[in-house]
């Protein structure tokens, strides 16, 4: 929108409000791309999902004994042990966190290996773990791998200020098994190397066996769902039955209509031209679009925010966050006071009623239109699984857009509501949480009892 004039807020609002619309039947074209996109990545061919094989399935239930799970997702490093009752009940029965220290973030991959080799270490010992005993571990590594068996994946590249020498190219398993074997410490077996979203999705299947899709919403955005082995083509298995976890990495799905904020935010970021839904979707990016509309509209309309520096309060990049989002739209207060205290912590001292109402509204557009694209990605998916919705689908929703953002939930089964009327009952979104905990220990114990997923 170009105007040389200025333009009264309300007029840009109602703007934005049809700018960031997402209309059903811009949904029913997403689930069609979305389905096109899904049969390349299956078939091996280019395509922006990269429907990547996790050679597991999701538990039967009956699964059980105790088992250790490491997580590695940044800087913060879990190791737990887990104990499964073969009744669908699994309990963390001891967990401890450490850092990792920069020097190992960015030295050898032995000395980083070693250092989380030393980590089990201490926990055995902490926790009184019988090493006597052999014990099934599985490794959430939250980092981009090429898997290509269970128990095996290599490092693509590292990200998240890691730069460890001498990983990417390696098999992350074979570097954990050489560091166990230095440190002498012969109770674990490596059986699997896991996802945390497959995590997602398997933690809550082990206690519902109708969750067949695990969602991420949260910092960023990515989903899982069980697949027939027959519909994954690139894999080339002679005797297809049976089904298999498939890691989507569908913050990547590029077929969207992005606004001009889209593309700004997108140009700035470090990997532009890439990651469209995530950027639309995901919390680490939902607080910039919003700052960005925030700048245009303090330049188009001199009476918003009037008399302050607003557009100097946050014109630094990501300065407005999720979670201010979060408490801005949450803010039910009669005079918006929660609103009004955040814009005086960040130097707006004298704003009005109506200013208050104004960004509670902006924040409204970008969050709504983040639930209906999640929605639209979901629906994508079950149609995928079931096109004419005759089963019962749970989904398995970690995160903190979805666990904590006011009415984003609401907002997604809104969406099924409307488009799949009576119907929308056989779609469930669940909060299930520790993915890279529990579910990595299932999948560790799935590994331990059954080969018959690997194809």
């Amino acid at each position: 929108m170009v105007t040389s004039a200025p333009i009264a807020s309300e007029e840009f609002v109602s703007y934005l409000e049809n700018l960031f619309t997402i209309s059903l039947k811009d949904i029913k074209v997403i689930i069609t791309d979305f389905h096109a996109e899904m049969q390349k990545g299956l078939s091996g061919y280019e395509s922006s999902l990269k429907m990547i094989p996790s050679f597991v399935d999701r538990p039967k239930g009956d699964e059980h004994g105790s088992f250790i799970a490491l997580d590695l997702g940044g800087t913060n490093f879990r190791v737990l042990a887990v104990e499964l009752d073969g009744k669908r009940n699994a309990t963390v029965r001891a967990v401890s966190k450490f850092v990792i220290p920069k020097k190992e973030m960015r030295g050898t991959g032995v000395q980083l290996f070693d250092f989380i080799v030393g980590c089990i270490d201490s926990f055995l010992t902490e926790n009184s773990i019988d090493r006597k005993k052999l014990y099934n571990l599985s490794f959430t590594f939250s980092f981009p791998v090429e898997q290509t068996t269970i128990a095996a994946g290599k490092l693509l590249i590292w990200t998240k200020g890691f730069t460890a020498k001498g990983v990417e190219g390696k098999d992350i398993i074979i570097l954990l098994n050489e560091a166990l074997s230095r440190r002498n410490i012969s109770c674990i077996k490596v059986t699997a190397l896991a996802n945390d979203t497959v995590g997602t999705l398997v933690a809550r299947s082990y206690t519902d066996p109708t969750c067949d899709l695990g969602v991420i919403l949260g910092t960023g955005t990515n989903a899982c769902y069980r697949e027939k082995l027959s519909n994954i083509q690139k894999l080339k298995v002679a005797d297809a039955k049976g089904y298999m976890i498939v890691n989507m990495e569908w913050g990547n799905f590029n077929q969207l209509r992005l606004t001009r904020y889209d593309n700004e935010l997108d140009q700035a970021s470090v990997n532009p031209g890439a990651m469209y839904l995530e950027k639309m979707v995901s919390g680490m990016y939902l607080g910039e679009i919003t700052r960005l509309i925030l700048i245009d509209l303090t330049k188009r309309d001199p009476i918003f925010l009037k008399d302050s520096d607003a557009a100097e309060s946050f014109k630094k990049r990501n300065s407005l966050k999720a979670e201010h989002m979060s408490l801005i739209e949450g803010d039910t207060t009669t005079n918006l006071d929660e609103i009004d205290r955040f814009l005086r912590n960040n130097g707006i001292s004298n704003s009005t009623p109506h200013d208050r109402t104004t960004l509670k509204r902006l924040c409204e557009v970008v969050s709504a239109r983040a639930a209906r694209l999640g929605a639209a990605a979901i629906s994508a998916v079950i149609t995928w699984m079931d096109p004419e919705l005759k089963d019962v689908h749970t989904v398995g929703i970690d995160g903190s857009l979805f666990e904590k953002y006011p009415g984003f939930e609401a907002k997604m089964t809104d969406v099924f509501k409307k488009m799949y009327v009576e119907k929308a009952k056989k779609i469930t979104l669940v909060n299930s949480k520790d993915g890279s905990g529990k579910g990595a220990a299932i999948i560790a114990a799935i590994a331990a009892s059954s080969e018959t997923n690997q194809p």
